[in-house]
């Protein structure tokens, strides 16, 4: 499979992690691996009915679908066919262009949209880039809510940060930040916690020093030991961390 990502426009940027394209190479059937990275993404199935999962969920040809935020990895079928359109949102930044009671209703589920709500698709053929640019930014508002300095906290920390000691730094509640989390990023502030500790760790497992142990690296992540980074590494993408 071949797949390329694509930077939004610069107004963009805070709020559109990128766009991305993924075709199917001739004569391919293989599976994919993907895994939760604490975002949500719209998809335009441009091709072939597509499974998109190994739970049989399938993509209609010229179909429009949510993603919610991924809480574990999931199994999708690339075929020769293949012909997706992706546009992945940062953290919390969903609701800058929809109005959407919660996305905790759509964690590790995918539905069709209206397409009445989104970008031409005729338009997205000839041109996906500047049109989705053109789309996105006359759809832009300010979110109605103050996630983003917390999102970036918990970034800046590497998923090593209490949900106590967040709610004083942002001068609120857990209950508030539990409330706010899962109407705008899809999860619980701890899961979110966890998937970015969790991306931290297998960046560290990938960029090792020969002499650095698995349990180093456990205890460098803020893990308890290494039964926990084994544990948690496998959880989120089926695999141990020896396998990277």
């Amino acid at each position: 499979m071949s797949y390329f990502q694509f930077s939004p426009d610069y107004a963009l940027t805070n709020y559109i992690d990128a766009y991305w394209y993924a075709k199917g190479d001739k004569n391919e059937l293989t599976t994919e691996k993907i895994l939760p990275d604490g975002c949500v993404d719209i998809i335009f199935n441009l091709g072939e009915n597509h499974k998109a999962d190994d739970n049989g969920f399938i993509m209609k040809n010229e179909g429009v679908y949510l993603v919610g935020t991924m809480t574990r990895f999931k199994n999708t079928i690339t075929t020769s066919e293949t012909d997706l359109l992706g546009i992945r949102f940062k953290p919390a930044a969903f609701s800058a262009f929809y109005e959407f009671d919660s996305l905790h209703e759509v964690t590790d589920q995918k539905i069709e949209l209206d397409k009445e709500f989104l970008p031409d698709f005729q338009k997205i053929m000839e041109d996906s880039v500047l049109s989705l640019n053109q789309f996105f930014l006359n759809k832009l508002s300010k979110p109605n809510h103050n996630l983003f300095q917390v999102i970036n906290d918990i970034l800046k920390h590497k998923g090593q940060i209490s949900l106590q000691v967040l709610a004083l730094s942002h001068f609120t509640t857990i209950r508030q930040l539990e409330r706010g989390f899962k109407k705008h990023v899809g999860i619980s502030p701890k899961e979110f916690i966890n998937l970015v500790r969790y991306q931290f760790a297998v960046s560290t497992i990938k960029s090792k020093s020969a002499n650095q142990s698995l349990l180093d690296i456990a205890l460098e992540c803020g893990y308890y030991d290494h039964s926990h980074l084994t544990n948690e590494v496998k959880r989120y993408t089926g695999v141990l961390p020896s396998q990277f």
